[in-house]
């Protein structure tokens, strides 16, 4: 379910990127905006590359559609792998949508593979809304069609984008805004680490996750502890979050 590459741990510091996708993505993503491109641009070597340099990125690769708390348990122990192989370098975790959410998961419980810093790029960390509209397209049955009818009726009316959705029933009730015993009610007030938070807003032309819904800040727990970084872009990743991820760490290594 998790696939990681690791090579010999032939620098023992410097820094550590890992890029967690979001939702209905996979790890490809990372490389398909540019943004692999820009980090090996900037001195960033990919974990397949033969020699680790003093900056080295991973890209974790999880099952999307699966409940958050399911894949933040593989992204942890793929970090724990990663731990092993680079003990003293700087983690930063880097997760987009829905996969900041799952990065933030992996955090809770005293951060046991010493991240130093999280970056969420246009997260659902309040929820979003669009989660209630996937399960209302699943769960929901019209008068006239009771039963499993309805379902087969989807299933070949949708093909395999409804399936999907089906198969991500579980992910997308922890995707639901904060209400009653709900994943993002319960885990906003838990105590969090004490590491350095970013949050990556897209302020326009976001239709998947409302900006109030990206800043870390409006999570309860994290009030005025993130850093924010403005976007004008969409929700996707492209080449300009490449950038932002290059200016979040340059600034700590220039302070």
């Amino acid at each position: 379910m998790v696939m990681l590459w690791l090579p010999p741990p032939l620098v023992a510091g410097g820094d550590m990127l890992v890029l967690v996708h979001g939702y209905a993505a996979h790890a490809g993503t990372w490389e398909y905006s540019g943004i692999n491109q820009i980090l090996r641009s900037n001195g960033w070597r990919d974990a397949t590359d033969p020699y680790v340099a003093d900056k080295v990125f991973y890209t974790a690769t999880l099952p999307a559609q699966a409940p958050l708390t399911y894949q933040a348990n593989l992204l942890l122990a793929q970090l724990q792998r990663l731990r092993a192989y680079h003990p003293n370098k700087e983690l930063t975790l880097v997760g987009h949508s829905a996969g900041g959410v799952v990065a933030r998961l992996a955090l809770l419980n005293g951060n046991p593979t010493r991240v130093a810093r999280l970056v969420t790029i246009a997260a659902p960390n309040l929820g979003t809304p669009r989660a209630s509209q996937g399960l209302h397209v699943v769960k929901d049955k019209p008068f006239f069609c009771p039963g499993p009818g309805w379902r087969y009726l989807k299933s070949n009316l949708g093909g395999d984008a409804y399936n999907y959705l089906e198969d991500s029933e579980g992910a997308l009730y922890q995707l639901l805004p904060p209400q009653f015993n709900s994943l993002i009610g319960r885990i906003n007030l838990l105590p969090h680490p004490g590491v350095s938070y970013h949050s990556v807003i897209r302020r326009y032309g976001d239709v998947l996750v409302p900006a109030f819904s990206q800043d870390l800040n409006n999570v309860p727990a994290l009030r005025g502890k993130s850093r924010t970084w403005l976007t004008d872009t969409g929700h996707f990743l492209g080449p300009y979050d490449g950038q932002v991820l290059l200016q979040i760490i340059s600034e700590r290594q220039s302070g």
